[in-house]
C-alpha cells in the first residue's frame, strides 16, 4: 500500500517549522476518580509527537476518549489527565488547549494537546465544515491511530482529505506493514485462527478466509457451531444453529481448495459454566446432552500446535476455550505458545487475544500486535479501511 510516511518527511527535511496535527489513539482506561489506569495508548503515541518535535514541527496532538455527546462538555471527557502522562513520558510541557477547533498557538519545537476530538458538534459524521477547519490549522497531518482507521469522521478522514500533506505515522505505517505481510503476501502455509462466542459476529471474517487460508482454525462457541454443522453432538453448549449451514459452507469452501478447518476431537467439558466447575477431558463425540463445552481437549490442542508451527504466517484472533478459568485455559495456552514459538510471521489482534498474550507473557515473540480492535477485524474480513483509502488516495494525486 502506497502511502505517505512521516518518517520519510522528516527524512527530506519537510518538517522544519511546519504546523503539524497529529490524529493519535489516547483513549486510555481510567478509574473513579480519573486517574489512568493503563497508559500502554499514551505510550506508543509518543513516537510520533517526538519524531515531529525533534524535526522542528510546532506539533498539535488529538484523540477521541470514551464516548462524549458532541458539544457537551463534561469533566470526565477531558483529556487533561492524557496531557499530564504524555507531558510525564516526552519531559515537556504539554498544554491542553479547548475549543481549539477556529485556531491553535503553538511555536515549532512546542506540543499542545487539543481537548477530546469527539467534544466537536460533527466530528463523528465527517462533516465537511469541521473536516475543512482542521485541515486549515495544519501544513502536514499524520494518521497514527490504527484503532481509529475503520472510521470516517472529522479528525481521522475529513481532515485528511484537506490537509496540504496528509501521511501515516509510525503506528500506522507499522499496521499497514504487517497487515500487507500476513494478508497480502504472506508465506504459506497461512493459518488463521478466529475464535470467539458467536460465529454471526465474524462470519463475514470467516468466509473472507476461507478464500484465501490454508488452514482455519475455529474455536470458542464459532468452534460449536462447526461441530454442529458436522453432525457431533455440543450438549447444551454455546452455538447458533441457525448458522450450521453457513459453518458448513466455509468448511466446503476450504475443503474445494484443498485446504481444512480441523474439528475438534477432543474437548473439555463441565456441568456449569463456572470458575470452580469440574472439568472433564472427553472425545467429542462423547459429549452429553448435560455437557458444556468450554476448551478443547489436549489431543486437539497438540494437533494445533503442530499444524502451527507449521506454518509460514499465523493470524490470530481469539481464544479458543474460555481461558479465564484456569481449567479451561490449557487449549488457549498450548495455542498460544505454539503461535509464539513457531518460526511463522504472526499479527495477532482483538482484545481477549491481546488479553492471552499477557496472560501468558509471549509479547516479544508475536511478530506483531494490532492494539485495533474493530479496525483489526475489519480488515481480516476483507474492508479496505478509510484511513488507508484517503491516504493512499493523497499519495497518488
Amino acid at each position: 500500500m502506497n502511502v505517505k510516511r512521516l518518517a520519510d518527511l522528516i527524512e527530506r527535511g519537510e518538517l522544519a517549522g511546519k504546523r503539524v496535527f497529529i490524529r493519535a489513539d489516547l483513549n486510555v482506561p481510567q478509574d473513579d476518580h480519573g486517574q489512568i489506569t493503563e497508559d500502554t495508548r499514551i505510550r506508543a503515541s509518543v513516537p510520533a509527537v517526538r519524531m515531529a518535535l525533534d524535526a522542528g514541527a510546532a506539533v498539535m496532538v488529538t484523540s477521541h476518549l470514551g464516548r462524549p455527546t458532541e458539544g457537551e462538555f463534561k469533566p470526565a471527557d477531558s483529556l487533561a489527565p492524557v496531557a499530564v502522562r504524555m507531558a510525564e513520558l516526552l519531559g515537556a510541557p504539554v498544554p491542553l488547549v479547548s475549543n481549539w477547533v477556529d485556531g491553535v498557538s503553538v511555536a515549532p519545537g512546542q506540543v499542545v494537546m487539543l481537548e477530546n476530538c469527539r467534544l466537536n458538534k460533527g466530528e463523528k459524521k465527517n462533516d465537511d465544515a469541521l473536516a475543512r477547519k482542521m485541515a486549515k490549522l495544519c501544513d502536514v497531518f499524520v494518521h497514527d491511530a490504527f484503532g481509529t482507521a475503520h472510521r470516517a469522521e472529522a479528525s481521522t478522514y475529513g481532515i485528511a482529505q484537506y490537509a496540504p500533506v496528509a501521511c501515516a505515522g509510525p503506528l500506522l505505517s507499522a499496521e499497514i506493514d504487517a497487515i500487507t505481510k500476513a494478508l497480502a503476501h504472506p508465506k504459506r502455509p497461512l493459518v488463521a485462527i478466529v475464535a470467539g462466542s458467536k460465529v454471526s459476529t465474524k462470519l463475514t471474517i470467516l468466509k473472507a478466509l476461507s478464500e484465501k487460508v490454508d488452514g482455519l482454525i475455529v474455536g470458542g462457541g464459532i468452534a460449536n457451531t462447526f461441530l454442529l454443522a458436522m453432525g457431533l453432538p455440543i450438549g447444551h453448549s454455546l452455538a447458533e444453529p441457525d448458522l450450521v449451514a453457513e459453518a458448513r459452507a466455509v468448511i466446503d469452501a476450504m475443503k474445494a481448495r484443498g485446504a481444512a478447518v480441523p474439528i475438534p476431537v477432543d474437548v473439555v467439558t463441565a456441568k456449569k459454566f463456572a470458575a470452580d466447575a469440574p472439568a472433564t477431558v472427553k472425545a467429542v463425540a462423547d459429549v452429553a446432552a448435560d455437557d458444556l463445552i468450554l476448551d478443547v481437549g489436549p489431543q486437539t490442542a497438540a494437533l494445533l500446535a503442530a499444524q502451527l508451527m507449521a506454518a509460514g504466517t499465523i493470524v490470530w484472533n481469539g481464544p479458543v476455550g474460555v481461558f479465564e478459568f484456569d481449567a479451561f485455559s490449557h487449549g488457549t495456552e498450548a495455542v498460544a505458545r505454539a503461535v509464539a514459538a513457531s518460526p511463522a510471521f504472526s499479527i495477532a489482534g482483538g482484545g481477549d487475544t491481546l488479553a492471552a498474550i499477557a496472560k501468558y507473557g509471549i509479547e516479544d515473540d508475536i511478530g506483531y500486535i494490532s492494539t485495533g480492535g474493530g479496525a483489526f477485524l475489519e480488515v481480516l474480513e476483507g474492508k479496505t479501511l478509510p484511513a488507508f483509502e484517503i491516504l493512499a488516495r493523497r499519495a497518488a494525486a
